[in-house]
Parts: structure tokens; sequence; C-alpha cells
């Protein structure tokens, strides 16, 4: 079996294990928030927060051993996207994962939630998916994201490379600032500690134990992200690249990476413009094949798939405006609520700090925007928003204009 192949192959079979398990435990950062935001519920926000704490912990100890290299992320160059590079453009991480965060509740869920529904049977999510990798292509391939967000945004963003900070993550910006310290080691100190930290709260007060199944959900997910960075930053990744730089056309998108469900649904177009070239064949897109032959086969396996479509065009128009602004806001911000939220985490970027918390408050403000929408038919958006704002303590009591029922 050849590298390239063991590569992408590794792909498919991890975004498979995980739709496996991801599928029938609904683990969903959307419901997670939705969960927490209007019933109180923080069950399937643990079992996020533990996948997240798997991750670290594994991408940490993996990284001490010397079986991956994760300081390939620091460069566009080695990795797809570069979760640690120098370049930090903090805009693009809040004003693209506000994007997403709206988007992914008009349309029902995040991008892989969007895959998973499809093996499942939704042929919304078809639409969503459509509407993504559209949204995704305009901001990959043409200058749509440098003329409308880029070119502003550097210029009001720091080359931490220019202040001695060699990247983003935590080891290298205490490294940079206080002039002492290894970063790599710092970086495993504070994987451990932060890792170890996730897991506690996680599984405090015992709510995982009575849900077997986002328990499991959430240490596979975590172990997958591990895997996808053993497999594309370890001893095959990396022989993946070289090999790639004696080749007269490099494959397009290799590098270190994990799990990410935006850019590879415009990879899918471009492989497809391209006429099925091998050399447009990415990590990413058998990774979306994985997760819905996964979710595919364990729907049939538990006779759960069942064919759902919209129920009028207003749902039609929304699922199709969210799957619209989760590919531009999801390329903008480079990650989704896994792509950031779980694998950008997993390797200590502090822009994966700013995309995920951006994700979760724009899906919070939708959801009570939506909220006292139902309320109040006769309420204006802007009254809607404000109130919610105020609810989430961003703007002071004087600008509620909705009561609560």
């Amino acid at each position: 079996m050849s590298l390239f192949t063991l590569y992408y192959l590794g792909a498919f079979a991890l975004a498979f294990s995980f739709a496996l398990i991801a599928t029938p435990s609904h683990f969903c950062t959307m419901g997670a928030v939705s969960d927490w935001i209007n019933f109180g519920d923080s069950t399937r926000l643990r079992a996020w927060f533990l996948a997240v704490g798997v991750a670290m912990l594994s991408v940490a100890v993996l990284s001490a051993g010397g079986q991956i290299d994760v300081a390939l992320t620091a460069s566009n160059a080695t990795a797809n996207p570069p979760y640690r590079t120098a370049q930090f453009v903090w805009p693009r991480y809040l004003l693209g994962g506000l994007m997403f965060g709206v988007g992914m509740v008009l349309a029902g869920g995040c991008t892989n939630k969007a895959l998973l529904r499809l093996g499942a049977g939704n042929a919304k999510s078809l639409i969503v998916l459509l509407s993504v990798a559209l949204a995704a292509a305009l901001m990959l391939f043409t200058s749509v994201d440098h003329v409308l967000f880029l070119s502003w945004m550097r210029m009001v963003s720091p080359d931490l490379a220019s202040w001695g900070i060699a990247g983003q993550d935590v080891g290298a910006i205490w490294q940079g600032l206080s002039g002492t310290g290894n970063a790599a080691t710092t970086n495993t100190l504070a994987g451990l500690g932060i890792g170890l930290g996730l897991l506690f709260w996680a599984l405090r007060g015992r709510a995982l134990s009575g849900s077997p199944a986002l328990l499991l959900a959430g240490v596979v997910g975590g172990l997958v992200v591990a895997g996808a960075w053993w497999l594309t930053a370890g001893s095959v990744g990396q022989s993946v690249l070289a090999e790639a730089d004696f080749m007269d056309q490099r494959p397009y998108a290799l590098g270190a990476q994990s799990l990410t469900f935006v850019a590879p649904t415009a990879h899918v177009w471009q492989f497809l413009m391209q006429g099925g070239s091998s050399l447009f064949l990415t990590f990413g897109m058998m990774l979306l094949l994985g997760a819905v032959v996964g979710s595919l086969c364990i729907s049939l396996l538990l006779r759960q798939w069942r064919f759902e479509w919209f129920r009028d065009w207003r749902d039609a128009l929304a699922h199709a405006l969210g799957g619209l602004l989760m590919g531009c806001g999801g390329v903008l911000a480079m990650g989704c609520t896994i792509g950031q939220g779980m694998s950008g985490l997993s390797v200590l970027a502090v822009g994966s700090v700013l995309a995920t918390a951006s994700i979760v408050f724009g899906a919070a403000l939708t959801m009570k925007i939506q909220y006292y929408g139902l309320l109040y038919e006769e309420a204006s958006v802007l009254e809607c928003a404000l109130t919610a704002l105020v609810e989430m303590r961003v703007l002071p009591s004087a600008w509620r204009r909705l009561e609560a029922v």
C-alpha cells in the first residue's frame, strides 16, 4: 500500500468511525449549545468538552513522544489550515466564527451534522452542503475573501513573528514574551493541564454516566481528532509531504491537518471541475465521504434511516442561507465547530479559542432571537436582538425591548 493510499484511506476510516458513534448518540455542537441555552442541560456540552479534552491530552502525549510534529501547523506550506500561524488575523476568527454560528442555527446544525443527517436520509442536508460548498469555493478559489475581508483585516492584525513570537500557540507565545522556556515543553504541559481540567469538568457530577452513548462519542471523537494528527503530522504525513516535493505537480491541500468539514466541501467542487484528477483528491474529501457512509451504515443497521424534506419554501430558504453563512464563515474562521472547536483547540491555537467562542456566541444569540421572535410575532428582529443581547449580558438592562413570558 502506497503512502498516499494509506493517507486517504486513513482519513475515510477515521471519519467513518466517528460517524458510527456520533450519529446514534446525537453528538452535536449546536445541539449542545441549544440544550444549554434553552433548557439548562449541559450533558451534550460536557460530551463535547470531553472530546476536546481527550484530543488535547492525546496530542500532548503524541507530541512529547515524538510521534507527531505539531510545529508543522504554523506554516501554510506544511499545514491545511495553519492553526498556529504567526499571522494572527484576529478579526477573521471573530467575524468568521460569528457567521458560522448564526448559519448553523439557521441550517439546523453544523457542517458535520449535515453530513451525518445526509447519510441518515435527511435530504435537506444536501441543500445545506451545496450552499456550504458554493460559499466555501468562492472564498477559497476567487478573490472574494481578500476583497471583502482579509484586505482590511490584515491591516489591523499583528504579525507575531515581528515580536519574536514564532506562532500563536501557547508555548510560542510564552517563550516569545518571557524569553525563557521551551515552546514544545510548555505546549505539552499546557495540553496536559488544560486537557485534564476539561475532562474533570466534563465528568464532574456524573451527568454523562447516564448517557453512555454520549460518553463514548466524546472519547471516540477526541481520539479520532488525535488519530488524524498522528496520520498527517506523524511519519506517514511527513513522508507524504517529502514525496510531494519531488512530484512534477504537488497534490492539492496536503499537510498536517485533522477533522474539519467546511473547506473540503469546496474541494469536492474543484475535484469535479478538474475531471476527477487524483491530484485534487484531498484528505478532507475522504473525511466527508467517511462521515456520510458511516452515518448511512449505522442508520440502516439500527433501522433509523428516514427520508426528510423541507416543510415549506421558508424552511428551504433558511437552510440555504445558513449553508452560505457556514461556508463563508467557516473558511474565514479557518474551521467549523469540529475544525476549530476540536482540531484547532487540540493544538492550543489562540485563534481557535476566539473562533470557537464566536461560533458559540453567534449560535446562542440566534437561538434567543428566534425564541423572542416566536413569543412576539409582531416584534422586529432588532427588538429581539437587543433583548437577546441584554439576556446574554452584553448590553445593559435598559436596552431590553421585550419581556420574557
